[in-house]
């Protein structure tokens, strides 16, 4: 499998802008600039895109290992900060929220933090990530 997205940029690093256009046309010439990465401006960035999908891939991994174990996962929220430090991303933390029948929060968190650990994109990652757990009564 491969997805593809193109970026376009205009101008200086300050004064210009740019847009993103994915592959399936959900970011369709959404715009990001200076402002939109480093202020409040209006538009993406690519540490928010980034957020994203390590949030996105790591709930449906978990989803994932927690069906092929037998349980049903009736709710799972991650929330993914990215810490841009000095010029680096310097790591992701994760913050799961979950609702899952009949699983003891030592077998959830022995799933979740598997899951983690193998999601495709933490493998991509070559930064800190932090995984907080909280799984509903």
């Amino acid at each position: 499998m491969k997805r593809n997205a193109t970026a376009v940029w205009n101008g200086t690093i300050k004064e210009g802008n740019g847009h993103l256009t994915t592959q399936s046309s959900v970011l369709k010439q959404t715009q990001y600039s200076f402002n939109s990465r480093f202020a409040d401006g209006v538009g993406t960035n690519p540490e928010e895109l980034l957020a994203a999908a390590h949030a996105g891939c790591f709930t449906m991994k978990l989803s994932l290992d927690l069906t092929q174990a037998g349980y049903y996962p009736k709710q799972l929220e991650t929330k993914s900060i990215i810490t841009l430090d000095n010029g680096k991303i310097a790591q992701s933390e994760l913050t799961l929220t979950a609702e899952v029948g009949g699983i003891s929060p030592e077998e959830f968190e022995k799933i979740a933090r598997e899951a983690e650990r193998t999601c495709p994109v933490s493998t991509a990652f070559n930064f800190k990530i932090i995984l907080n757990i909280n799984l509903k009564k």
